[in-house]
């Protein structure tokens, strides 16, 4: 997973230099991105990149706000990228899906309870979808990751909302 992020990192820097907030505030606000990157990860790795020569900085002060660093990809960390996003796409990891165990198991409980369970599952699956479903089609199409994220949760929705309509024969 590590290798993941470092891919995300100098992705994200290959468009443009971006201080550790700008970052920050991407990743934070971006849903459509797969992996989930922690702040003080964040901030780990390119500390990590740099002393590899990925990447490199300059400090920036605007104003009376505090300084800033400034991150830009070095041709090393170019090369690294594209060696990176090789590996990345021939690739395969089987993904966990560790909300899914449950599944298995709602037998246990009553239907009308599993039932009331996998509708609240389904209204938060439906507010991370909106999120999705609000990036253009164009730009989903852009970003084959987005494009794939969309598909799944679509497709989720409708398996717990099929889920819940079974287990209300049920009952």
């Amino acid at each position: 997973m590590k290798l993941e992020k470092k891919l995300l990192l100098l992705g994200l820097l290959q468009s443009r230099e971006m201080h550790g907030y700008e970052i920050n505030k991407l990743l934070e606000h971006r849903c459509g991105i797969p992996i989930n990157l922690k702040k003080s990860n964040g901030y780990r790795l390119l500390s990590k990149m740099e002393k590899d020569g990925w990447i490199t900085h300059k400090t920036e002060k605007d104003g009376m706000r505090p300084q800033k660093r400034v991150y830009s990809v070095t041709d090393l960390g170019k090369r690294a990228f594209l060696d990176l996003l090789k590996e990345n796409l021939r690739s395969f990891s089987k993904p966990e899906f560790a909300g899914f165990v449950g599944l298995d198991f709602m037998g246990f409980l009553p239907p009308v309870e599993a039932s009331a369970l996998l509708s609240e599952r389904l209204e938060l699956l439906k507010e991370h979808f909106r999120s999705l479903d609000e990036i253009s089609e164009s730009v989903r199409k852009a970003h084959p990751s987005i494009e794939h994220m969309h598909l799944y949760y679509s497709n989720e929705i409708e398996l717990v909302s099929d889920m819940i309509g079974r287990l209300g024969e049920e009952s």
